[in-house]
């Protein structure tokens, strides 16, 4: 019989490498927002190290030239940008580890459920290659649309993370009780979904737009980018409050679940305030001329949106396929698909 402990480890493992898969693109939205993508303009080294300079004096008297004939025109040593650009990598190669360290814990479920096993080592595939994307995002010169498949490709590592955790737990989600929720529920949560898709999707048009504004002026004057946005960015704006009460609908059933729902209703309190706070991100974006912390915190509560609401979704699909048939232990494991 599997040690109960082993279950528990992985299941803990999985979840930090969830929290630091966010902690990551927060940091990736630091790097766009104050434009320190160029910060190291070399990759896997930094300015040709492994550790970067942290003063211009560490540097030859010519590197402006070299990193010219490089393709990297007008690159220019600034501490804070490199040192920020370095964080993303550490961050980077920690969620690395972390990967690795899950699919190996993950070796436990072979004997109970290999879907588990597979779609852990999985990610460390798709992980690899989102290592790869980011040295394309450095060596393009940072092409927005590079960028924007760099930060999707995150949003799917986390959703599938989401999945290989909650799918090792189902024998505990199951017990879940949601006859509380009306029946049009599983439907709204998977229409909630698709819209913070459409959502992420026509935000990450504007993002793009933002970066070729920010750069024509240089990442200054920023109460002047907003006359230079595309329509694209209206119909985000005002499509934000469908959203909004979309999710507050989902947030409000769950709170007032009763009974053994302790789980559901914390996910329906963090589903509604990580809405809340994208909101008002964005009207500070709108209003207050993009100021860089806005930026971060709005892309990291997008993506915590769709993860919440994907927990959500896979929370109500288990607790409903249990109720609906009364399944043993091994059975259940048989008939739940990925």
């Amino acid at each position: 019989m599997t040690d109960t402990h082993s279950f528990k480890s992985f299941r803990r493992l999985g979840t930090i490498t969830i929290i630091a898969v966010y902690f990551l693109i927060l940091v990736g939205g630091i790097v766009r927002a104050s434009g320190a993508g160029m910060g190291c303009p070399d990759w896997p080294t930094c300015f040709g190290s492994w550790v970067p300079p942290t003063d211009v004096s560490q540097l030859p008297d010519n590197y402006q030239t070299l990193y010219a004939e490089r393709g990297y025109k007008n690159t220019t040593f600034n501490p804070v940008k490199t040192w920020t650009e370095y964080l993303n990598r550490l961050s980077g190669v920690t969620i690395g580890i972390l990967i690795l360290a899950t699919a190996w814990a993950s070796r436990i479920y072979l004997r109970t459920d290999k879907t588990v096993f597979y779609l852990s080592c999985s990610v460390v595939l798709i992980v690899g290659f989102q290592g790869w994307l980011g040295s394309a995002v450095v060596a393009s010169n940072l092409k927005p649309l590079i960028i924007t498949l760099h930060m999707m490709l995150a949003l799917f590592i986390v959703a599938l993370l989401i999945y290989v955790i909650a799918r090792s737990q189902h024998d505990t989600l199951q017990t879940l009780s949601i006859d509380q929720l009306p029946p049009q529920f599983r439907t709204v949560i998977k229409v909630a979904m698709g819209m913070t898709l459409v959502q992420i999707s026509m935000g990450t048009q504007v993002r793009e737009a933002v970066d070729l504004i920010a750069n024509q002026h240089s990442y200054i004057d920023r109460q002047f980018w907003r006359n230079d946005l595309p329509v694209i960015f209206y119909v985000h704006r005002s499509f934000s409050s469908v959203i909004l009460f979309t999710n507050l609908w989902l947030g409000w059933k769950l709170f007032k679940l009763t009974g053994n729902n302790r789980a559901l209703q914390q996910l329906g309190i963090l589903l509604t305030s990580c809405v809340v706070i994208a909101i008002l991100a964005g009207v500070s974006l709108d209003r207050l001329g993009f100021p860089a912390f806005a930026q971060p915190i709005h892309l990291l509560m997008a993506n915590l949106i769709f993860g919440v609401q994907f927990l959500i979704y896979i929370c109500h699909k288990y607790a409903s396929e249990s109720q609906a048939t009364p399944l043993t232990h091994d059975s259940f494991r048989n008939q739940i698909d990925v």
